[in-house]
């Protein structure tokens, strides 16, 4: 498949796309905050830059869009047509990238939390209730939370 614009286009398209402060993390930083949860953004002082850091609860939250880090089997993920190549090496590069920074927080004992795009996006979607679960999940003592609309194939 022919992309539909040229390439100058295209790229001035991609280079708008924000890696910080998307959608999915203002309304998810929106609902913590309205719970009472204070938090850090962006801590660059810890591996892969969480989304949100809660130190009180030594805590990291990191929102996942479903494209740009792969989410097998999700309705949202789908590999582009066109240099396949190039977004495969992209994505495995995002998932290698992800997994070491997961590995890092969960050795210096920081519980990590996932959230997947594809759990809060959609009208049949309720933030509120991933929030509720972020909530007990900080309320208790698991070391790993994921967060995702799909099931989970192990």
């Amino acid at each position: 498949m022919i992309d539909i614009v040229d390439s100058s286009t295209r790229s001035r398209m991609m280079a708008g796309i924000r890696g910080r402060n998307t959608k999915p993390e203002l309304l998810i930083r929106s609902l913590l905050h309205r719970k009472g949860f204070r938090f850090r953004l962006h801590a660059k002082d810890l591996p892969g830059k969480p989304d949100i850091v809660l130190p009180k609860y030594r805590s990291v939250i990191f929102i996942h869009g479903c494209f740009w880090h792969g989410h097998h089997n999700c309705h949202l993920f789908r590999l582009p047509a066109t240099r396949t190549e190039f977004w495969q090496e992209k994505i495995c590069r995002n998932q290698a990238n992800d997994a070491r920074a997961i590995d890092l927080l969960l050795a210096s004992n920081w519980r990590v939390c996932i959230v997947w795009e594809c759990s809060i996006r959609g009208a049949k979607k309720d933030p509120e209730k991933v929030v509720s679960t972020i909530a007990d999940w900080l309320a208790g003592d698991e070391q790993f939370l994921e967060i995702r609309d799909t099931p989970i194939d192990r």
